[in-house]
C-alpha cells in the first residue's frame, strides 16, 4: 500500500511541515495535505500509518459539518476541482488528503477539553489532585468521568519540544482576556455536542484538543478536529474506571514505546511492522464508525 511520508508539490510555495500536515501557501489561502506521519510525545516516528491521512482528513471534514453552528471554521473545500490551477496537476497527491482553508493568524496555544481524567492529566491530578490549577475531586479513578468537562489549554511549541500545560490564566495573558473567553467557551461547546454525536456511534471522547485563529478579525476553529490525532477515543461498549481503556487513537502506539522504555526523545525507534498496521486499523475503525 503507498503511503505518503513528505510531499514533493514543486510548483507550489511550502509554508511549513508540522508534524503531520505539509502546508502550502496560495497566497490569501493555504493548502494543507495530511501526511502518514504519526507523532507520539512530540516526535515524528520514522515510519508512516498507512491511510492515516485520508482519515485525518475524512474525520476532520465530518466534524467541521457537524459543528459548523458552534463557530465558523477555516475550511474552503476538500475537492481538488476547486483548488487553483496550479494545484490540478498534483491531484494524485492530493486526493483524499488535503484542505483548501483560509489563512488565518494561529492563537499560540493548544485548547484542550477533557470530560474523562486520562493521560497527562492522571498523572498531574495523582501529584496535586488538579489539572490546569483546576481542583478536581478526591477520589477520582483512573478513565473516571469528570463532574463536568474541563478546560485545561497547553502551550504550542515547535516540531520536537513538548507541550507545556497552563492555567487559564496564563491563556489570557498569552492571547488575550476576550479572546481567551471566547475559545474557551467555544472549546467546551465543541466538546460536548462532538461527545453526544460520537456517544450515538458507540465511542466515548475521553478528551480532544482544538486550535483557533483569527481571519478578518473573527476567531475560527482551525487545523483538524476531533481526529484520533487529537483525541482519546475509547469504545463504549468496553469502558470500565479505575484502568486504562482501549482506543481507536495512537494510543496503541504509545503503548508500545513505553514497553520497550524508550525515552522520548528524537530519534524515535522503527515502529515494528505489526504495530504500524494495527495503528492504522484503529484510525480506520475510527473513520468507520463516525462516518458509516
Amino acid at each position: 500500500m503507498t503511503t505518503v511520508y513528505n510531499t514533493d508539490l514543486p510548483k507550489l510555495k511550502l509554508f511549513s511541515r508540522g508534524k503531520v500536515r505539509d502546508i502550502y501557501d496560495l497566497g490569501e489561502n493555504l493548502l494543507i495535505v495530511a501526511t502518514d506521519r504519526l507523532s507520539a510525545f512530540d516526535v515524528i516516528m520514522p515510519d508512516p500509518i498507512p491511510r492515516k491521512g485520508e482519515v485525518l482528513t475524512k474525520i476532520s471534514l465530518f466534524w467541521f459539518d457537524a459543528l459548523k453552528d458552534i463557530i465558523g471554521n477555516h475550511l474552503i473545500s476538500a475537492n481538488v476541482k476547486d483548488y487553483p490551477k496550479e494545484c490540478h496537476e498534483y491531484a494524485a497527491d492530493l486526493k483524499d488528503r488535503s484542505m483548501l482553508v483560509k489563512k488565518s493568524k494561529p492563537f499560540a496555544v493548544e485548547c484542550i477539553v477533557r470530560g474523562y481524567i486520562s493521560g497527562s492529566g492522571w498523572k498531574d491530578y495523582q501529584k496535586t489532585g488538579m489539572i490546569s490549577g483546576i481542583k478536581l475531586p478526591a477520589g477520582l479513578r483512573e478513565s473516571d468521568k469528570l463532574p463536568r468537562p474541563i478546560f485545561t489549554p497547553s502551550t504550542k511549541e515547535a516540531v520536537g519540544a513538548h507541550d507545556v500545560t497552563i492555567d487559564f490564566e496564563s491563556t489570557k495573558g498569552i492571547v488575550g482576556e476576550k479572546a481567551a473567553e471566547r475559545i474557551k467557551e467555544a472549546s467546551v461547546a465543541l466538546y460536548n455536542k462532538a461527545s453526544q454525536i460520537a456517544d450515538k456511534k458507540g465511542i466515548i471522547i475521553a478528551d480532544t484538543k482544538f486550535e483557533f485563529g483569527y481571519h478578518n478579525d473573527e476567531i475560527i476553529l482551525i487545523d483538524e478536529v476531533l481526529t484520533p490525532d487529537s483525541s482519546r477515543f475509547w469504545p463504549k461498549d468496553d469502558y470500565q474506571p479505575g484502568r486504562g481503556q482501549k482506543s481507536f487513537d495512537k494510543q496503541f502506539t504509545r503503548d508500545y514505546l513505553l514497553s520497550i522504555k524508550w525515552d522520548q526523545k528524537p530519534p524515535a525507534p522503527h515502529l515494528p511492522e505489526e504495530i504500524a498496521k494495527k495503528t492504522s486499523e484503529k484510525y480506520l475503525e475510527a473513520l468507520e464508525r463516525l462516518t458509516g
